[in-house]
């Protein structure tokens, strides 16, 4: 799977390394309130430097193995490369699926300037045309109206609500399915078909 830099006219998109495990870990303390309810219940150890540095290095591992590919957003001009978002395209499966799921978050301090929907357009042009996906896959909670509204005007269609269908901050949580193909599907090369259908235990709620 391509691991290069994906870039906007504000942000730069970088596959998530272990050299990003710090500033990876200082967004998530950020906004550790504002995903929680998005999130699986998660205790102190999640957020230590360690358990960061083993995210990131898992990361690199699903990108080689083409199970997934985690960006992490930063500003082209924020000298102090701080991560302000992420993007996620999980549970790659190839064969006669040839789909992701696709999920993302952004800083709190960042919202209401258009740098998820930024970020989004490049993925999912990268996802439709280098990696080859045919199908993109986003899930949210049915009060997420900041991720339904980005979604719809990205082309998502809602295809079914699934009731109690992930385990949210220790509880069941009901969700809006959607999905996005492309009309244009045309295979990508061999080295990208070569990823695996491997399913990760990853986050679908798309979280804002």
């Amino acid at each position: 799977m391509n691991r290069g830099l994906l870039l906007t006219a504000r942000l730069e998109l970088s596959t998530a390394s272990e050299a990003d495990a710090a500033a990876w870990l200082d967004y998530e303390l950020r906004n550790r309130r504002h995903f929680a309810p998005l999130s699986p219940r998660r205790d102190e150890a999640w957020f230590s430097l360690a358990a960061a540095q083993a995210r990131a290095q898992q990361a690199q591992q699903d990108l080689l193995a083409g199970r997934a590919c985690t960006w992490l957003l930063r500003r082209r001009d924020d000298a102090a490369r701080a991560v302000i978002g992420h993007v996620t395209l999980s549970e790659i499966v190839r064969g006669v699926f040839q789909a992701a799921y696709l999920g993302f978050g952004v800083d709190h301090a960042e919202r209401g300037q258009g740098l998820a929907r930024e970020a989004l357009e490049l993925v999912i042009e990268h996802a439709f045309g280098k990696l080859g996906l045919h199908r993109l896959m986003a899930n949210h909670l049915p009060e997420n109206f900041a991720s339904s509204r980005l979604l719809h005007k990205l082309g998502f269609v809602q295809e079914g609500f699934a009731p109690n269908y992930l385990l949210l901050n220790g509880y069941w949580r009901d969700h809006v399915l959607t999905a996005l193909s492309n009309p244009d599907w045309q295979a990508a090369a061999p080295a990208a078909d070569s990823a695996s259908a491997t399913p990760l235990a990853t986050d679908k709620d798309t979280p804002l």
